[in-house]
């Protein structure tokens, strides 16, 4: 058995197999054209491949030894990355107080099955950025592989605090990436269109957007991002494909059945006092209020994001008369599908049928604001509209069949997360993980030992 282990012909066939395989998962065969060098790394050995080795020389020297662990480590690391976890923190009070800003966590590839890199040519360590520079691209597009999905341990389940890649972070303004790009657009675009409406100027929106688009690209540095090289992000899945949503007064249905509310839902709440300004420290320490959501309307108002226990807590203290919770009115046109068709705000949208792979779709003018980035970009087909008709690659379609299963995204703090009311729905293929585990959590409002929350390390995410 022992000789079997060390015969270079065996090594061979098991690598051979293994890369194999792996080519047949990827399903591109110019891979191929690597197994001569497994062959020769294995049997014949005419290249010398470690060059920073001498060759037939047995002992190494420590410099030589260094070089191979440090390799052996960036390759261990880097397909640990890609296939099983990947660190990430919490930079935002979207998750709250679920999640909170400073958790270092653990995302599992596994849980619902690594992805194939759409760009495999990049900078070991980095995401879509060199370190120190602002712009320079840590990765290649020479190669691009399609989406491909190795099965995991578990399919994603309604209420599972997902990562994900960000579905508009496929245009970046360089040195302005917040909010996306499509938001500045449309915002910009609705200023550019009633500037020139009160000078006398009859314009559309849409032709207000071409003008503005073309103005920004004058204006900046705009870039392209591939799915896996966007900026992660973390959310609740709250709705699955073929879910249909509603939103009423801030309160979410699922399938015409009200959804079961996840512990530590946040909503922003005006609370009144009756003159004696809340101290700041007990706000924090006591009710869990992070320093930066402390907002002072007057000397007698505040606005908070609450769960329903702070709430309680709140109304304890003697010099609070009143609290109320916010309430969204109105139209917000930046609001998905930001469509006057569709007069929704953060409190209050739907029904909204969330699309599954295989189900079809009817396709009107009404309906397509809903779809048409999914159909013309998510999916990669040709859409046009002429003289009221909707064409697909093409040809006239009154209905779609979707391709990919997609997912609807919410924050828990409800009132201050930019989630999927803002920006639609997430495609299966951008969906990189599971929350799984917290390492560690950093407090930003303190300093030195106290910065650490001690009761939130080594956690598994619920």
């Amino acid at each position: 058995m022992r000789n079997l282990l060390q015969n270079k012909w065996f090594k061979f066939s098991i690598v051979l197999i293994v890369y194999l395989l792996w080519v047949l998962w990827v399903g591109s065969w110019w891979l191929l054209i690597l197994v001569p060098v497994i062959f020769d790394v294995y049997i014949s050995r005419r290249v010398h491949w470690a060059f920073w080795k001498k060759k037939g020389v047995k002992k190494q020297t420590k410099a030589v030894e260094w070089i191979d662990a440090l390799i052996f480590a960036v390759v261990a690391a880097t397909l640990i990355r890609i296939f099983i976890f990947e660190a990430y923190t919490i930079p935002t009070s979207s998750m709250e107080k679920s999640m909170l800003v400073g958790d270092y966590l653990f995302v599992s590839k596994v849980a619902y099955g690594p992805k194939l890199p759409n760009t495999p040519l990049a900078v070991p360590f980095t995401h879509h950025t060199l370190p120190f520079t602002q712009s320079t691209k840590a990765y290649s597009e020479l190669i691009q592989w399609p989406y491909k999905r190795i099965a995991g341990t578990s399919e994603i389940k309604r209420n599972d605090i997902i990562v994900f890649n960000f579905p508009t972070g496929d245009t970046v303004i360089i040195g302005n990436e917040n909010p996306d790009y499509y938001s500045q657009l449309r915002t910009n675009a609705r200023n550019y269109q009633r500037a020139e409406q009160s000078q006398g100027v009859d314009m559309t929106f849409e032709e207000a957007k071409t003008k503005v688009r073309d103005l920004m690209k004058q204006r900046f540095e705009i870039i392209s991002r591939p799915v896996d090289k966007r900026e992660n992000y973390i959310k609740r899945g709250v709705g699955m494909p073929g879910d249909t949503l509603v939103l009423r007064e801030g309160q979410l249905y699922v399938n015409g059945q009200l959804a079961d509310e996840v512990e530590n839902l946040q909503y922003d709440y005006i609370v009144r006092t009756n003159g004696v300004p809340l101290n700041r420290t007990k706000l924090k320490d006591d009710i869990g209020i992070s320093l930066e959501d402390i907002r002072m309307i007057s000397t007698s108002e505040y606005n908070f994001p609450l769960t329903a226990e702070m709430v309680e807590k709140l109304k304890a203290y003697p010099n609070v008369t009143e609290i109320e919770r916010v309430h969204d009115s109105g139209i917000n046109p930046d609001i998905f599908p930001f469509s006057p068709d569709y007069p929704w705000n953060i409190d209050n949208f739907g029904p909204l049928y969330v699309p599954k792979k295989g189900d079809q779709v009817e396709l009107t003018l009404e309906t397509l604001p809903l779809y048409e980035r999914i159909i013309g970009t998510y999916e990669q087909n040709k859409l046009e509209v002429k003289d009221s008709v909707i064409y697909v690659n093409g040809q006239p379609a009154d209905r779609y069949t979707f391709k990919m299963n997609y997912y609807w995204m919410m924050g828990d703090n409800r009132h201050r997360s930019a989630d999927s009311r803002f920006w639609g729905f997430v495609p299966e293929d951008h969906v990189v993980g599971k929350a799984y585990f917290i390492w560690l959590s950093l407090d930003k409002d303190k300093s030195f030992l106290s910065k650490i929350r001690w009761n939130r390390m080594f956690r598994f995410v619920q």
